[in-house]
């Protein structure tokens, strides 16, 4: 039997709301499944805990979560609470502690209705974004002078080291090469005259390795263009940690929204543990209304299952979200429903169950 020690932090807003459905679906995975088991250790931290302690975790947390297979996160972000604390004291630190390095957004349409993008269906819309997820523009570096002062002035620098930018990109190499998919990196080499220079660079070099790997290299913001205006030249996308954010959420709007949105920060040698999360955010104006689209969290799932290597669990549960958005009587208000949370989260592992 294969057990799974899994980290929970439930986080803010909607966070545990929806981590509750996504554990539904591991206990039905782990009922159904008799090779297969998981157990749930839950952290209590996020902003009320900063609020009450001072601080987003606990001192030792780093050192607590190591031992598990698995972070599986709800939501950061709270009112009262600066963004960069919460980003920067929790999500951000645990990327970097346990070298995470590889950020997994699919960009993905389920349902040809929830499209923006007029004429395109799921064939169309069907890409993965690698995103590197421990330095760049996101490594902290920089400084602030003359604070308050006429002539202040702020520095922030973005961190591309050779290890940082092969790595990542030796990584959409291997994937693109595994799936028998074309790889496009994106890029700003003609503004940013060191990094993305750099960054070009070492993507033709790493592609001598790869003669079999069709490669495109776009700007970002002609590839912000044309995942609009023709999404279906993209199947595996690797980019920058700043970049990797932003287009992810553009890709979350032609495919649905953020509410099925979903990322992996991954150390793909498992020498830490990895982490699963959606990525719709906290949501704070709806928190404790029991609307919250779970879908997203239960994809986490999904990914969380192909990174133990079930993969067969993995599509298993995106096939049941699939035909959970084809069911349109039963979603939650976002997607023009009105089902509750948990009402959604049980169609789903009855769906699941059903699905053999």
């Amino acid at each position: 039997m294969k057990h799974f020690n899994i980290a929970l932090i439930p986080g803010d807003g909607i966070g545990p709301e929806v981590v509750a459905e996504g554990v539904k679906v591991l206990q039905t995975i782990e009922e159904m499944d008799p090779e297969i088991s998981f157990s749930f250790t839950e952290f209590p931290w996020g902003c009320e805990y900063y609020l009450e302690h001072g601080k987003m975790m606990d001192d030792d947390g780093i050192e607590k979560l190591k031992k598990f297979d698995a972070i599986y996160l709800g939501a950061v972000g709270y009112p009262g609470v600066p963004d960069h604390i919460s980003l920067w004291d929790l999500l951000l630190r645990i990327r970097k502690e346990f070298d995470q390095y590889v950020n997994l957004r699919p960009v993905t349409l389920l349902n040809q209705s929830l499209t923006p993008l007029k004429s395109k269906t799921e064939k169309d819309i069907d890409f993965l974004v690698i995103r590197e997820n421990s330095e760049g523009e996101y490594a902290g570096a920089g400084d602030w002078l003359f604070k308050g002062k006429p002539e202040e002035v702020v520095l922030q620098t973005g961190v591309f080291s050779r290890k940082g930018t092969e790595r990542i990109i030796r990584y959409a190499y291997e994937e693109a090469r595994r799936s028998n998919k074309t790889l496009t990196s994106i890029s700003k080499g003609n503004a940013l005259n060191y990094s993305m220079v750099f960054w070009d660079e070492i993507f033709e070099e790493v592609g001598k390795e790869y003669p079999d790997v069709a490669t495109y290299s776009y700007l970002v913001d002609a590839a912000s263009l044309y995942f609009v205006t023709d999404p279906e030249r993209f199947e595996v996308v690797v980019t920058s940690n700043l970049f990797g954010d932003i287009i992810t959420d553009l890709g979350a709007g032609i495919t649905g929204g953020l509410g099925l949105a979903t990322g992996a920060n991954v150390n793909p040698e498992k020498k830490y543990p990895s982490m699963f999360e959606p990525v719709h955010g906290s949501a704070p104006d709806i928190a404790g209304e029991g609307i919250a689209n779970p879908i997203a969290a239960i994809w986490s799932v999904s990914q969380m299952m192909d990174f133990f290597g079930e993969e067969q669990w993995g599509k298993r549960v995106l096939d049941v979200a699939k035909d959970m958005l084809a069911e349109t009587e039963l979603l939650t208000p976002d997607l023009g429903g009105d089902a509750s949370t948990g009402e959604v989260g049980d169609r789903f592992v009855k769906r699941l169950r059903e699905k053999i």
